[in-house]
């Protein structure tokens, strides 16, 4: 199954449903009005939006997530390398870091995790 697509303003609602999950739409409504400046209604719309695209649950007023951010998250990726980068990740990778200094730390982390992955200790 594919990831459904999230866009920006969903992604920002889903950053709070997953720190606060579950939780009750009333509540969920109230913390979107101070993060994000919504109305209730359009709180409401989102919450309807993301039920309907398999991406929240609300069942008896509880607001639940049924994808995760790292899944999100690595759709977005994916999407991005596939359309941008004719899906090849040493060219997105050439390109974030022509623009983008990484630290000592950053670089190591990334080796890390290329050699957890030659190892085979990622998991899918």
């Amino acid at each position: 199954m594919d990831t459904p697509k999230v866009y920006e303003s969903e992604y920002r609602f889903c950053l709070i449903l997953w720190e606060n999950e579950p939780i009750k739409s009333k509540e969920l409504v109230k913390l979107c009005q101070e993060q994000l400046g919504w109305k209730s209604t359009t709180t409401y719309t989102v919450i309807k939006r993301l039920s309907e695209r398999g991406v929240v649950k609300n069942e008896n007023t509880i607001v639940t997530s049924l994808i995760s951010k790292d899944e999100i998250q690595a759709a977005e990726i994916n999407e991005l390398v596939e359309k941008t980068f004719e899906g090849s990740l040493p060219a997105f990778v050439a390109a974030f870091t022509k623009h983008q200094r990484l630290t000592n730390a950053e670089i190591d982390a990334v080796q890390a995790m290329i050699d957890s992955y030659r190892k085979g200790d990622i998991n899918d």
